[in-house]
C-alpha cells in the first residue's frame, strides 16, 4: 500500500486514504484495513460491496472539493451498515477519510521505509484539523488502529503501520516457486525468494517478496527471524537435504515445509538422522505439502494447495498471539 502510494504522489497526484478507524459488530473488514482513492483508480480494499462503493464515492467527492474547503482534508464517518448501507452484516464501520498530498510524501516514504526494515511505526493524525501527520516508533504495546477523543471534542487516529507478522522463507525459483508467488503475491505476508540461478528469478516482483540471489543460502537461514516458515523446493535433492538439516538443527524453528513425495520424506528422514536430526525435530518436517484432498501436482495447483495452508497456520498463529497480547494487558 505505502509503496504504491509514494509512487502515486511523485506523480503529483492527490488521493483519499481510506482507513477501518473502528470495527463493531460484523463488518467487512478489520481496523487498520485501508483502501487508496485516486483520481482515476483504486488500490487494496476495505471489503463489503457497498460500504465500499459508498466510501469511494465520499472519497471522489473530497478530491473533487478545493482542498481549503471544510471537510475537504479529513473526516471521520460512522456507517451502520443495516439501516444506512442496507446490507446484512448489521456492524458499524468508522472510516477515517485523509486527504494526501504531494507534498506529503516524505511521511509515507518513511513509513515504506520502515517496513521494508520490518519495523512497525505508529501514525498520529488529526482527524478535525490539517495539521501534519506525527510518525514515531511503535512501541511494544501499541494496539491495533483505532481513533480516539480528547477532553475538548478533537479526534485522532492512531494508525499501526506494522511489517506482515508471517514471513516466509522460499527457497527455489522453479516453476512451482515462482507459481507459489505469484498465488501469494497479495498477501499478508513478506516472502524472501532465494536461489543461487538470478536469471531465474521474473524481472518484476509483487511487492511483498524480496529477491536474495546467493550461494550460501543456508546462511539465511541462520539469520532469519525464529518465527519465520520455511518451504524448500530447489532445483537440486542434495541442496534440498543441506537446507533441511540447517533449518531443523535451528533454536525454534517455526513451520517447515520441503516438497515431494512420502518416498522422498523417507529418504530424507534416514540421511538426517544419520546426520544426528532427531525423530522429534523431524516429525515437525511437513512432507508432502499443502492441505490434504488436493493432489493435482501443476505447479499451481500446488501453490494453491500451500497457500492455503500457510493461510490455515498463519492464522492460527495471529490468533494465540491477540490471545497471549489479551492477557498480558489484563495482567
Amino acid at each position: 500500500m505505502f509503496i504504491w502510494l509514494t509512487e502515486l504522489l511523485k506523480q503529483q497526484a492527490p488521493a483519499v486514504l481510506v482507513t477501518v478507524a473502528h470495527a463493531e459488530g460484523s463488518v467487512p473488514r478489520e481496523a487498520g484495513a485501508r483502501m487508496l482513492v485516486a483520481a482515476d483508480r483504486l488500490h487494496d480494499t476495505i471489503g463489503g460491496g457497498h460500504l465500499e462503493y459508498v466510501a469511494e464515492r465520499m472519497a471522489r467527492a473530497m478530491l473533487a472539493q478545493a482542498p481549503d474547503e471544510a471537510g475537504a482534508q479529513r473526516r471521520l464517518e460512522r456507517l451502520p451498515l443495516g439501516p444506512t448501507l442496507g446490507q446484512c452484516c448489521g456492524g458499524v464501520a468508522f472510516l477515517a477519510f485523509e486527504r494526501v498530498e504531494p507534498a506529503g510524501h516524505a511521511h509515507f516514504r518513511d513509513i515504506a521505509d520502515a517496513l521494508a526494515r520490518n519495523a512497525a511505526c505508529l501514525r498520529r493524525v488529526a482527524l478535525d484539523s490539517a495539521a501534519p501527520p506525527l510518525l514515531e516508533p511503535a512501541p511494544a504495546s501499541a494496539g491495533p488502529t483505532r481513533f480516539l477523543g480528547d477532553a475538548q471534542g478533537a479526534r485522532w487516529l492512531l494508525d499501526l503501520c506494522a511489517p506482515p507478522a508471517a514471513q516466509l522463507y522460499l527457497f527455489g525459483a522453479g516453476h512451482v516457486g515462482a507459481a507459489i508467488v505469484r498465488a501469494m503475491a497479495d498477501l499478508p505476508c513478506q516472502i524472501i525468494w532465494v536461489d543461487e540461478r538470478q536469471d531465474m528469478f521474473p524481472a518484476q516482483l509483487p511487492a511483498n517478496v524480496r529477491m536474495e540471489a546467493t550461494d550460501t543460502p543456508e546462511a539465511l537461514v541462520a539469520t532469519a527471524p525464529g518465527h519465520a516458515s520455511f518451504l524448500v523446493m530447489t532445483h537440486s535433492h542434495a541442496l534440498d537435504q543441506a537446507l533441511a538439516e540447517a533449518i531443523l538443527r535451528r533454536e525454534g524453528t517455526g513451520w517447515f515445509g520441503l516438497i515431494g513425495s512420502k518416498t522422498k520424506r523417507v529418504s530424507f528422514e534416514r540421511r538426517l538422522r544419520q546426520r544426528g536430526i532427531t525423530d522429534e525435530r523431524l516429525a515437525g518436517m511437513v512432507c508432502p505439502i499443502g492441505i490434504p484432498g488436493i493432489a493435482g501436482k501443476e505447479p499451481a495447483v500446488i501453490a494453491i494447495a500451500v497457500a492455503a495452508q500457510l493461510l490455515q497456520l498463519w492464522q492460527a498463529q495471529a490468533a494465540a498471539g491477540a490471545t497471549e497480547h489479551g492477557k498480558k494487558q489484563q495482567a
